[in-house]
């Protein structure tokens, strides 16, 4: 029946709102099953597959097609980072948080540098874990700031990486070096924005040219190359 030409007619509909897609990568059983379990029981996630060991990473995804994958640092066959490295490498992959049991320095800067978005522990609470893996998915990393002043000392140290980052960065124009120093001192799209007076759709812009020129694959690969350079 055609409604009263005085009642509106309203066309709108509840949007629904599209879960991350998680994969579960871990060569123990139990911690898989219960990352799943955990996990689909949050808002906004959804466990779509799980694998053993990082040699099952590329087929994994290729099947499922995930968003996060929740990646174990040491398995039998093909570790964590060198599955993080491999699969970012891939066209349009997948954010990977590196989740594990050992919070050494050297395992969580090989993380960062295999492309990893972030690194958790795993005694990590449940409702930090599935905050963390929303995070990601919208494409903020997910150190503590602890962690990540940890890591940028130990890169600044590390010896000609002082040398080595400015040279690097000098491909980029000075616009964009404003840019990175704000991304290293832990400043939001929109904060960067308001500091340097720029639109957020700009800021964007200038965040991509810098990945694309530098070859990075995320904001904290940026700011460790900033951290290196003295800049923050």
């Amino acid at each position: 029946m055609t409604p009263p030409a005085d009642v509106p007619r309203s066309d709108s509909t509840p949007t629904a709102v599209v879960p991350v897609r998680v994969l579960v990568v871990d060569d123990d059983a139990l911690v898989r099953a219960g990352l799943t379990m955990m996990l689909d029981g949050a808002a906004g996630i959804a466990v779509v597959g799980e694998a053993s060991d990082g040699d099952e990473v590329p087929a994994a995804t290729d099947a499922h097609r995930p968003d996060v994958v929740l990646m174990d640092l040491r398995m039998p066959r093909v570790d964590g980072i060198t599955a993080t490295r491999r699969l970012r490498a891939r066209a349009r992959p997948p954010e990977v948080i590196v989740l594990t049991t050992f919070d050494a320095d050297e395992n969580i800067l090989h993380a960062l540098r295999a492309g990893a978005s972030g690194f958790l522990l795993k005694d990590t609470p449940p409702a930090r874990i599935a905050e963390a893996v929303r995070q990601v998915a919208a494409g903020e990393p997910i150190l503590s700031p602890r962690i990540t002043r940890r890591l940028m000392d130990r890169a600044a140290m590390q010896a000609g990486a002082y040398a080595q980052a400015r040279a690097t960065l000098s491909a980029l124009s000075p616009r964009e070096q404003d840019v990175v120093v704000a991304i290293a001192q832990g400043r939001s799209n929109t904060e960067i924005a308001r500091a340097l007076d720029m639109t957020l759709a700009t800021v964007k812009t200038h965040v991509s040219h810098i990945l694309t020129k530098l070859d990075l694959d995320n904001r904290t690969q940026i700011a460790l190359l900033a951290h290196d350079a003295g800049l923050a």
